[in-house]
Order: structure tokens, then sequence, then C-alpha cells
């Protein structure tokens, strides 16, 4: 099997290479992996590294709680930091979280095995669900302490099928397991590992801190000005086709787009396809915001603060993408709306139970729920409350996970 894997994995390197000429974030992602000599030349040998990988964006903001509290109580440790994917790379390589950020190599036996001797690692931290069987054997065999951090499975993975037992000897990598739920912790323990706990997610811890910074924003204060305001944050094409139906046929409310492409085609589309005034983050200064209905956020970094302006937000990603961030809102204490499709994340499945995050499937369920939530205020705060309660009850993964980290490291 291992020959099997080898050589589909170098196959696709081929055909990545080749397709990179045609597309662009393939490009990056072939492109980026030639950069990392350069970028793990900064780590010296007597430097102690903590390796923390994360597949992109979402992993990103799950590592983020454990890796500041790291940086706190490790003073004497570097943070080395790896991304899979260009979409989370590209928006955090300057980031000052971590000593280094580069690209995780191509699984290849030779270039996973040369990374684990240039940034000899005390310690390896991985995100959610990375499992890549090189990396993980090698690790494995450099006998280097590994840990699954906000983990979480499913029944329909390979390891628990008859067919995974390759899969699920590459898991004996890890030297524990940090779940979100008890059901992806019997799911592990059904195959004899019983190296587990469950933690929750990280992320909850994250977006706790979100209520102690400052969230203010003057130029959506002039926008919003005190008035009831939807806020739409990470928006696909699948989902915009909705919300400017709505917005088009509302009256005395204010709306926040943040669009999840910052394409200049697509925003222009989105905003011609608007039959209010509306007005780009890119060309407020000097206008008079309050006159705006639709305030377009064709810029990066703002929504997490954005989102405390929002009576009621949408998430985008619900009608064909998969779902985005819906922690970020609900910490708020304000009632959410999003698409069909959330069945892999559990913070959904958990809101959508508890009615605090309304699913909805179509045009008039859309304009529904965004009309019932402006008129009745009491069900609003209602739902709203519901969200924030959630996030308070789920809080603490951080503290857990850092005993062990401790304990690991002997501090």
């Amino acid at each position: 099997m291992n020959f099997f894997y080898n050589l589909i994995v170098y196959l696709s390197f081929l055909f990545l290479k080749g397709y990179a000429f045609f597309n662009k974030k393939i490009k990056l992602f072939v492109a980026g992996r030639k950069e990392i000599d350069t970028k793990i030349s900064a780590i010296k040998k007597t430097d102690k590294i903590i390796w923390f990988h994360v597949a992109s964006l979402g992993e990103f903001e799950q590592a983020v709680p454990i890796i500041e509290e790291v940086k706190g109580s490790l003073k004497t440790h570097k943070i080395l930091l790896t991304f899979f994917s260009p979409s989370g790379y590209e928006i955090k390589k300057n980031s000052t979280l971590a000593d280094v950020i580069c690209y995780l190599p191509f699984d290849t036996n030779r270039d996973v095995k040369r990374f684990i001797k240039l940034v000899h690692p005390e310690m390896v931290i991985i995100l959610k669900y990375e499992f890549w069987p090189n990396l993980l054997n090698q690790l494995k065999r450099n006998t280097i302490p590994t840990i699954l951090v906000s983990g979480i499975f499913r029944k329909d993975q390979v390891f628990f099928k008859p067919t995974g037992k390759w899969m699920r000897k590459s898991l004996t990598a890890f030297h524990h397991f940090f779940v979100q739920d008890e059901f992806s912790k019997s799911l592990l323990e059904s195959i004899s590992f019983k190296n587990v706990s469950m933690a929750g997610d990280t992320r909850f811890d994250r977006v706790a801190k979100i209520l102690e910074q400052d969230n203010s924003l003057p130029f959506i204060e002039e926008f919003t000005n005190n008035q009831y305001t939807v806020v739409a944050g990470s928006t696909w094409e699948e989902g915009e086709q909705f919300l400017v139906n709505y917005i088009n046929q509302s009256t005395d409310e204010k709306f926040i787009i943040a669009p999840h492409t910052m394409h200049l085609k697509s925003i222009q589309k989105l905003k011609g396809s608007i039959q209010k005034q509306t007005v780009l983050y890119s060309e407020k200064d000097g206008k008079d915001l309050s006159k705006y209905d639709v305030f377009i956020l064709d810029t990066i970094g703002l929504l997490t603060k954005v989102y405390s302006y929002a009576d009621v937000a949408y998430v985008g990603g619900g009608f064909k993408t998969g779902l985005h961030n819906i922690l970020e809102p609900a910490i708020f204490g304000i009632p959410i709306v999003i698409g069909t499709k959330y069945s892999k994340f559990k913070e959904a499945l958990d809101l959508v139970e508890l009615k605090g995050c309304i699913s909805v499937n179509n045009q008039i369920a859309f304009s529904r729920i965004f009309n019932q939530l402006k008129q009745d205020e009491s069900y609003r705060k209602k739902t709203g409350n519901i969200n924030s309660n959630y996030i308070k009850k789920n809080i603490g993964a951080t503290t857990l996970i850092m005993k062990f980290v401790n304990k690991q490291l002997k501090v």
C-alpha cells in the first residue's frame, strides 16, 4: 500500500506542476513549496521548536489560542507554523504569531524526512484533520511527541472501514487525540485508540476573547447610524442571490456584506445587482456613509469587528461550497441564518438543533426568516442569546490541552 500511495503522491505532484500554468491557486500551491528551504533557514540547530500544522484559515483560528498560550508559557521555544492550502498561507504568511511560517512539504518520504530533520521539532501539534501518512510515519520514527487538537471524526472516514488498516496505522503516530465530541472519542476507541480526550473546540476560546477587544469601527457607526443592521459574512454567489433579492425589497434596514471572493469583477457584479444606495469600503472616504443602505467590504480583516454592529447575521458558504465560521457572529448574541450544507460542522449542527441558527433552502424561507427576525424583537433576542450561551458553555479546551503540552515538555 505504501508503494501505491507514494506513486499517487508523485504523479499528483507532477500533474499539479503542469496544472499550475492554468490555475492561480495551484500555481501558489506549487511555487510556495519552492520557498520552504528559504523560510526554514531561520531555524538554528540550537532552537527549541514547537511545530503547528494547519490546513487553512479555519484550522489556523483553532491553533491561535494554543499558540498564544505556548508563547506566554514557553518563552524559550520558537513557533513553526505550516499551512497546506494557499488560501490560508497567503493571508497569514506575514503574521507575527509564529517565528517561521511556510507551506507543508508535499507528502513524499524524502521531502518530509528532510523537513523534519531541518526543523527538529520538540513537539508537533496538528489541527483537526491533517492526516498525511508519510508525515505521520516519519514523526513516529523520530519519536517526536505529536498531538491532534480539535479533532473530529466521522464514521465514513477510511480509518473506520475494513479496508482502512493502513491508514489506521498512521494514527499511531499521535501521542494523544484531543477531539471535539464524544462521538469522535467513541469512534477512535472502537479501533483500539485509548489515548483520547474530549476537549472540545479551541475556536470557542478564540472567539470568547473577541468580546475583550476593541471592536469599534467609526466608519461603520457612521454607516449604520443606529439603524437595524444585517451583516452578511463570507458570502458566495449561491447565497448572494437570495440576499440581494431580500435587500431589493427591504425597507428601513442597513446591510453590510463581506464577500468571500475579493475579485473586482465579482464585487462589481454584486454591487450592480443591488437596487439600493451602495458604497464599497474602497470608495468610502469623503462620503456621507449614513446616506447609504448597503456597505460592501471589498477588503479583509474587518468582519469580526463588523459583526458587533449586527442585529442579525447571515453566514455564507452553506448553499454549495461549505459553511464559513458561525462562531464569530454567535459570540455577539445575534441570530444567524445559513444555508443547508453544514453537516460537517458540529457547531452548526448544535446551533440549528438549539434554534439559535436557522437553516434555509430557498428564497421564500430566506425572506420569511429575515422579516420575522426584524419584526419580532423578542424572538430575535431569544434566538441570539442561545448562540452566546452556547459559546460560553463550550470554552476551556485550550486549558486542558496546555496541561498535556506542559507535562509532555516537562515545564
